[in-house]
């Protein structure tokens, strides 16, 4: 049974915007699906958890994607989230291992190296609007932060941690999203700074205190609560949609699949399923593609399917 939470609340007056989230069940389920080691598990659960409080902000109709592009090992991090609490992703890399970083933690940092945070946000309506930031640390939270402040221009404190067994299984993961709002004060800063040092380890915390509510009221005692929605594992894939992306290869690129393989096998990147096209699918692809283009190419593969099937 899935227990993930997220908070949405507001303090001081509605000057400061607060989140917090458990999504200890959601990494674990990725990990399992990408068979993820603690580096690239850690990794990817953070920037989840981080892209689900992002997506707390949306309408019911849109979405947000993440991307990290960095030069390390652990290569590209895409997560997908909807307002819904719908979370996907995956890392280019699950096979990573690195030793420990200077503080005795997961070296994540290392692993993501130097590059580019993208924030792709979909109006549902095929508009796609997207900004960055360059990454300061590799290590994600600092990464949102720097993000914040200068693509967004709001200023924010990011918390994400998950704790790895030895069983390279998640034990914990969550964290926190806190937000200063245009009116905001000195008071405000003052008392936000104030709050964070309450809060300095994410992964410390959840571990003692596995519960979103106690991570906000720990970061902020007089947080009143507004939203409360759970959070869960859930990929967009299916064959009508995959059925579209070979469709897209066009009418020549189909016809050399089937004299070559007579099949075709599609893997989504976000959730590991298997999808398989026979023959006679194929055929059919390539008929339909004669009768409505008259034999002519199809149309260039569109955006929104672009990370769904490798």
């Amino acid at each position: 049974m899935n227990s993930d939470v997220l908070l949405r609340a507001t303090a001081r007056d509605g000057r400061i915007r607060l989140f917090t989230c458990v999504t200890t069940d959601l990494v674990s389920e990725m990990q399992r699906r990408h068979d993820t080691w603690p580096v690239p598990t850690a990794a990817l659960g953070r920037t989840a958890s981080i892209t689900a409080m992002m997506a707390c902000m949306l309408k019911n109709e849109e979405s947000v994607t993440v991307k990290i592009d960095g030069d390390g090992p652990i290569g590209q991090i895409w997560v997908e989230a909807s307002p819904n609490g719908d979370v996907r992703g995956y890392v280019d890399n699950p096979h990573v291992h690195l030793p420990l970083n200077s503080v005795g933690k997961l070296d994540v940092g290392g692993a993501v190296g130097r590059g580019y945070l993208y924030v792709i946000r979909d109006t549902g309506l095929r508009d796609y609007y997207t900004s960055s930031s360059e990454l300061q640390s590799g290590e994600i939270a600092d990464d949102f932060t720097y993000y914040f402040a200068t693509s967004e221009q709001t200023p924010s404190a990011v918390g994400a941690g998950v704790l790895v067994g030895t069983d390279n299984r998640p034990i914990v993961a969550g964290g926190f999203l806190a937000q200063l709002l245009p009116d905001h004060t000195e008071d405000d800063i003052r008392y936000l700074e104030e709050r964070l040092q309450q809060v300095p380890s994410v992964t410390n915390f959840l571990q003692n205190h596995p519960s979103a509510e106690a991570l906000m009221l720990q970061l902020c005692p007089d947080a009143h609560i507004v939203e409360r929605r759970s959070i869960q594992f859930q990929c967009k894939c299916s064959y009508e949609r995959l059925g579209r992306v070979m469709i897209s290869l066009g009418r020549e690129e189909l016809e050399a699949i089937r004299r070559e393989t007579g099949s075709a096998e599609l893997v989504c990147h976000f959730c590991g399923n298997v999808y398989n096209f026979s023959a006679e699918q194929l055929d059919e692809m390539i008929q339909g593609i004669t009768d409505s283009q008259g034999g002519s190419e199809a149309a260039d593969r569109p955006q929104s399917e672009r990370g769904d099937a490798q």
